[in-house]
């Protein structure tokens, strides 16, 4: 692996490095958000490790520019804040998964591997279409039956995913893991909260639902109606 860690503390930052090189990772260590975000837009990676608290920037902020710049590597974020509210806030920034210090480097190294395994959702088909409804990944419009649907980003994502699953059982776990990059469940309702606001716009002006409940397992996107 191929591996950039953004940590200004060089205790932690010779330690991880250290765990990191014994099992032959590549490794560039940045101390501070500013340089990071240069090595990260100039080299590929197969991950960064992105410390929260850093001089001069804070590490969600420089998170927040990374994606904006269209940089899609895999990010955790390491951090002495635990409160959920963090948490969310690190995944909603673009963040993929997150942990907090102090940490065991066994579970840092597991949680490296699987997301170098990831695979980013695909981005061939520029347009995808589900009956009525149709989706523009280049302008990330929507429309379902020619009426322009506004979607929140992570609404897009949701419906980006599962119309590239149609008619297929989609769970809060395969959710979590693609749109938010989640390897653990927060144990929030946030996809249940995001799934409903989409489905309002989706489905409410329309003839019949497309996003259908699977009770106690998940959601399905349908192109028709069970008439």
């Amino acid at each position: 692996m191929h591996i950039l860690l953004v940590e200004d503390d060089p205790d932690t930052a010779d330690f991880i490095c250290a765990g990191l090189t014994q099992h032959n990772a590549r490794v560039q260590h940045c101390s501070n958000a500013e340089q990071a975000m240069l090595s990260a837009s100039a080299t590929h990676f197969d991950v960064i490790i992105f410390d929260r608290l850093l001089p001069n920037m804070d590490g969600l902020d420089a998170v927040r520019i990374l994606r904006a710049s269209k940089v899609k590597t895999p990010i955790i974020m390491l951090t002495a804040l635990s409160d959920t509210a963090d948490r969310v806030a690190g995944l909603e920034a673009g963040a993929d998964d997150y942990l907090v210090k102090p940490f065991a480097f066994a579970e840092l190294y597991a949680r490296l591997k699987a997301l170098a395994r990831r695979q980013p959702l695909r981005t061939d088909t520029q347009e995808l279409s589900l009956g009525e409804l149709r989706l523009n990944r280049t302008s990330r419009q929507v429309f379902r039956a020619g009426q322009e649907i506004e979607l929140m980003p992570k609404e897009y994502q949701i419906l980006e995913y599962m119309m590239q699953n149609p008619e297929q059982l989609i769970t809060k776990t395969m959710l979590l893991e693609q749109v938010w990059g989640f390897s653990f469940d927060p144990k929030t309702s946030l996809v249940q909260t995001h799934v409903s606001r989409l489905r309002n716009k989706l489905d409410k002006p329309f003839a019949f639902d497309m996003i259908k409940t699977i009770r106690g397992s998940g959601y399905l996107l349908t192109g028709h109606s069970d008439d």
